[in-house]
């Protein structure tokens, strides 16, 4: 009995702590390192590498900078995890492929099982998954919600079906409707107006070209604490368009009047409220940062091989350029790996030689359209989008 009383407290300051506005707020002057001590995983993510990761909070869990290593695809048991309301019990979920979502604003409307959807077709997607305030951390306000550093942000592989053969094979996409809104199937606590903590998120309807709706991450049955048993997966754009446990994918006119899309995941100035006028958390931008060294090796001086990752939800990545000096001059860095795909994170490394002292490193991404990862954070209310390089490099001392 102690120890089932146990689980059931523990599971339900695991539920307020997920479903609490302020929950996260409350960390924001904790270090990630004390955060890291006094969290321990919440049930739902009990399966994760707890010497790997940082536990913000029972919603929030990133991997450590010196984690990410130089693998192809970032392992399920340290990838980050974000859930705006705690995940459905796993018990509501029952057989993975009798798991249904309705598909509307077509010419035929309907609801399809994972089965069914499993014998229209199968694809696999390579795409980096990205926490919009991955970087929070770096914000001097000190913006509500989990302090990221770098790690929100992980290189999944999906399989599913491709979106536009499910829609294709029901008559196609209903002319006037401009987004695709998709509806998670997160148990609303009763009482609570649904608009005001449901996950349902409006994307525009183009997006549908590259989506799938996926039921295997990294080769396995996606996790529940990840989204299965089947997830919406948007290659290009940030984590929370990825609806988790999707219900229901409707093509609509309009945006949905939900919380999280009118005035949640907006950018805005520091101070103002959210609002429908304000961009939207949908393609990520150019980024890439360092992940080793990570600032915690003892170095010698001499040669060292710079490793990290590069990625974008726009205009393909082309090259990566390298500083050991706080961004006064810039090496070219060379790409490794396998190139995945567009939407894939690119491995990259430089060989620099350092002097004893301290040294600034950091790495800036440059996409074929020729834009530029910027140096400097574009500051607002709730740490989103942050691609700044100078935010993200690392500081180390050489011997």
């Amino acid at each position: 009995m102690k120890e089932t009383a146990l689980q059931v407290d523990i599971a339900r300051r695991w539920w307020l702590a997920a479903s609490a506005s302020g929950a996260a707020a409350g960390l924001a002057g904790w270090s990630p390192a004390s955060v890291a001590q006094a969290k321990p995983l919440p049930p739902v993510a009990s399966f994760k590498d707890a010497s790997r990761v940082i536990v913000h909070s029972a919603s929030g869990i990133e991997t450590q900078r010196n984690a990410f290593g130089s693998s192809g695809v970032t392992d399920v048991d340290i990838l980050f995890l974000r859930n705006n309301i705690a995940a459905p019990d796993a018990s509501t979920i029952g057989n993975p492929d009798a798991w249904q979502v309705q598909i509307d604003g077509v010419t035929t409307p309907r609801s399809l099982t994972v089965a069914e959807l499993k014998r229209m077709g199968l694809t696999n997607v390579s795409m980096v998954l990205q926490c919009s305030g991955n970087g929070r951390g770096f914000f001097s306000h000190k913006a509500a919600g989990s302090q990221w550093k770098v790690g929100a942000a992980g290189n999944t592989l999906w399989s599913g079906v491709p979106l536009k053969d499910v829609v294709t094979a029901l008559g196609g996409v209903r002319e006037g409707m401009r987004y695709m809104t998709s509806t998670g199937g997160e148990t609303i606590p009763p009482g609570i107006d649904p608009k005001k903590v449901m996950v349902e998120r409006s994307v525009p309807w183009t997006a549908m070209e590259d989506a799938i709706l996926a039921w295997e991450l990294n080769g396995r049955p996606i996790p529940l604490a990840h989204g299965g048993p089947l997830r919406l997966i948007i290659p290009g754009y940030y984590g929370v368009n990825n609806i988790k446990y999707v219900k229901r994918v409707a093509f609509t006119p309009t945006e949905t009047p939900a919380n999280i899309q009118q005035s949640g995941y907006r950018v805005r100035d520091i101070g103002k409220k959210g609002d429908a006028t304000q961009p939207s958390m949908w393609q990520m931008n150019l980024k890439s940062f360092v992940t080793s060294p990570s600032g915690g090796e003892a170095l010698r001086a001499g040669t060292l091989q710079v490793h990290g990752v590069a990625f974008t939800g726009g205009s393909p990545v082309k090259g990566v350029e390298v500083s050991v000096d706080g961004g006064k001059s810039w090496r070219a860095a060379e790409f490794i790996g396998p190139h995945m795909g567009r939407y894939a994170w690119r491995h990259f490394v430089a060989e620099v030689s350092l002097a004893p002292g301290a040294h600034l490193i950091t790495s800036r991404a440059i996409a074929i359209d020729g834009s530029v990862q910027p140096e400097l954070r574009v500051e607002n209310e709730r740490g989103y989008a942050h691609n700044g390089w100078r935010d993200h490099a690392v500081s180390v001392t050489v011997a």
